[in-house]
């Protein structure tokens, strides 16, 4: 006989989002010039824990069984990583680096879209996402102020979103039931609303019980 254990665990979610809005506020202000260059390694040490609890969230989110969660939130760890270390050192050529770094960003942004709609709160934290990372790599490669200004701008967009869906996760974590809207629909929907057969349907072939990825 087989047994496959679950382990029941508190969602990692408003972690994500909340880490991402705090980020964000931060990395936005410096570009707003709320912030004088001289805070840029200030800023970066602010920004730098949001890789280690992103990626904390990411490892639990697998764990969830949420491909789509933890891969987003991954990416997301690994975008403070870069941003904080380059402001720290002031590396050459740095914001140059993370114009293209952005843009790839921007590039991998645009295909989660198509797979993240089910998932309101992840799919409109990345829909404000993507402009911002627009805007951020065309400034770095340009040098422009007012596309500089403009990410500074939408930077503040994401962190309002995200502060709502962590939020709104965390009212129904607490309440175990939908409190503020947060659209999910399709599979996302059926996991919260679904009976556990659902959830466990097709269990031997996920990744963890099968043999191969």
């Amino acid at each position: 006989m087989t047994r496959i254990t679950l382990r029941p665990i508190a969602s990692p979610m408003p972690l994500g989002f909340f880490t991402v809005a705090i980020a964000s506020v931060m990395t936005a202000c410096l570009q707003l010039g709320v912030f004088d260059e001289e805070a840029r390694a200030a800023v970066a040490l602010c920004v730098l824990p949001a890789f280690a609890l992103q990626l904390l969230v990411s490892y639990l989110a697998f764990g969830a069984r949420d491909v789509i969660a933890a891969t987003l939130m991954a990416v997301f760890a690994g975008s403070w990583l870069p941003y904080a270390l380059i402001m720290l050192t002031d590396a050459p050529d740095g914001l140059r680096v993370l114009g293209v770094f952005n843009l790839a960003l921007l590039c991998f942004g645009a295909l989660m879209t198509a797979v993240t709609r089910p998932k309101r709160a992840l799919w409109c934290v990345l829909a404000v996402s993507l402009p911002r990372w627009a805007a951020t790599g065309l400034a770095g490669l340009t040098g422009a102020e007012w596309l500089t200004r403009a990410s500074g701008v939408l930077g503040l967009v994401v962190a309002l979103v995200a502060m709502y869906a962590a939020f709104a996760l965390m009212l129904e974590d607490m309440r175990s039931e939908e409190v503020l809207p947060i659209g999910r629909s399709g599979p996302a929907h059926a996991a919260m609303e679904g009976d556990l057969s659902v959830q466990l349907r097709n269990l031997e072939r996920h990744a963890g019980v099968r043999r191969t990825l």
